[in-house]
This record gives C-alpha cells, sequence and structure tokens, in this order.
C-alpha cells in the first residue's frame, strides 16, 4: 500500500496501555533517528486485531514517591475481554472518568486532561488517539491489522484468525483444520459452529504476521524488538532490512513523557 520510492521504515506494535510501554516509544524513536540517515516514510503497523487483553497493562509510577500503579481497561464480559480484537473491545463509560481520576500524582496534568479529553469507543481507538496527543505520531503513518482496505490487500496465509459473531460479540477465532476455534487456556479449544468468512475478516497469527504485514505495507527497513527477533521468519522477507530497536531502560513500564 506504499506508493512511494524511497525508504519505508516500519516499526510493529500491538496497542501496548494508553500511555504506551516505553519499548514502543524506544522504536518511535529509532524510527526518527534511520529516516534522519535515510529520509523515506514512517510506517507504524498497528496490531488491534490482537485480543489479548494484557497488552494495554499501563504501569505508571507516582512521581515523588516511586509506588507503583497497574492500570487496565475494564471490559463489558468475560467474553469480550478474553476473545474480542482489542479494536472491538468497548471502552465502557465510567471507565474513563474512573481512571483519570487516579492519574494526578502519576502523570503530568497536561496528560490527564488530554487523557480526559479523548472521545473513543474502542480500547485500540483510544490508545492509538492518547499516542496522538502526545505527540508520538506526527509526520508518521499509521497502517491498522484491522483495516478492511488493507485486509484485503494482504496475501492470504496458511495460519490465520478470523472475526466471527459469538454469544453477542465479535471474537477472533483461530483457524485451525478448517474448524474456527477460541482458546480458553492450556490445552482446552471450543469450537465455533461453521461460518463463512471473508478477507476483510482475517488477520495474521504471530507467525504470519511479518509476511502478511510487508504485502500490504511493502517496507524497506523494520525496526524490532528483542522478543521479536526470536519469532519473525525473516527468510520470507529478504527484500527487508532488519534493525534492533534501540534500548531503554524500565522497557514494560509506560512512557508518560519526557526525552527518555
Amino acid at each position: 500500500m506504499s506508493g512511494g520510492t524511497g525508504p519505508v521504515i516500519c516499526f510493529g506494535q500491538q496497542p501496548c496501555g494508553f500511555f504506551p510501554k516505553r519499548f514502543l516509544f524506544a522504536k518511535i524513536q529509532t524510527a526518527r533517528r534511520l529516516q534522519a540517515e535515510l529520509g523515506g516514510e514512517i510506517v507504524f503497523f498497528y496490531h488491534d486485531s490482537d485480543h489479548d487483553p494484557r497488552e494495554t497493562k499501563t504501569l505508571l509510577h507516582q512521581i515523588k514517591t516511586g509506588v507503583p500503579l497497574l492500570l487496565n481497561f475494564a471490559f463489558a464480559n468475560k467474553i469480550q475481554r478474553k476473545f474480542s480484537p482489542l479494536y472491538l473491545k468497548r471502552v465502557l463509560p465510567d471507565w474513563q472518568a474512573r481512571t483519570a481520576q487516579q492519574l494526578p500524582g502519576y502523570v503530568d496534568p497536561c496528560w490527564v486532561e488530554a487523557f480526559s479529553k479523548i472521545a473513543a469507543t474502542n480500547v485500540a481507538c483510544f490508545c492509538l488517539e492518547m499516542y496522538r496527543q502526545m505527540g508520538l505520531l506526527d509526520g508518521i503513518r499509521v497502517a491498522r491489522s484491522s483495516d478492511p482496505a488493507l485486509r484485503r490487500a494482504a496475501c492470504d496465509v496458511p495460519e490465520f484468525f478470523v472475526d466471527v459473531p459469538h454469544e453477542g460479540e465479535v471474537v477472533r477465532a483461530r483457524c485451525w483444520d478448517g474448524a474456527l476455534r477460541l482458546h480458553e487456556g492450556g490445552d482446552v479449544y471450543v469450537t465455533l459452529p461453521p461460518a463463512q468468512f471473508t478477507k476483510e475478516q482475517v488477520s495474521p497469527t504471530r507467525d504470519s504476521r511479518l509476511r502478511w504485514m510487508q504485502s500490504a505495507v511493502r517496507c524497506t527497513h523494520y525496526i524490532a524488538g528483542a522478543s521479536e527477533q526470536e519469532y519473525l521468519h525473516k527468510e520470507e522477507t529478504p527484500e527487508i532490512t532488519f534493525l534492533t530497536r534501540d534500548s531503554i531502560e524500565r522497557s514494560d513500564e509506560a512512557y508518560t513523557g519526557g526525552p527518555n
């Protein structure tokens, strides 16, 4: 989906907290540094099709005392929490106000105000808008894995999930041997009724995500985190130059402003 001829510098990440984890900030900084050297554009592959509610846990620390505070979104029900993709997990009406009351003392007042003013109905959009309010995405193109146009443009992959209705919600079911299944935990799976689906409902697994993303984004450089380096199938995309993101301390904590 890239129409330019210059470098396309990409990094990927799920929504990773309503204040982004510091490792995402490090990816952004690495991309900007590379762009300053090479030119071209930066693309943030925003994998908001993921369904794991743990991705959006947000770890803050009290500014004066360092006391930690772990926050996350509230979810409408168990089905939505466990199985709905992040772009369809709803932001509950009272969650934002209750959470805003907890933020003073943990983040600067300007971020409390920005958080309070966000008008987003789902988890993925809420996180993305907060990142924008913080100025992190200025000049960066966002390609969302939930975007029907991107899904249509992406290649077919043998391992994938499908967004399908289930018990009043839309869930992300793994397609396995022709059957749609939800992973309850351990070796326990729930098999859903057979359903027809289109490419607009399909998103990749971890192992097929790079090839799927690249078929739509067509990047020249990809910035990966340390854990990503362990599972990326780089041999499938020999045209990409891979780089490791800059190191950053306390990488799993929330980034709340400042140089690092």
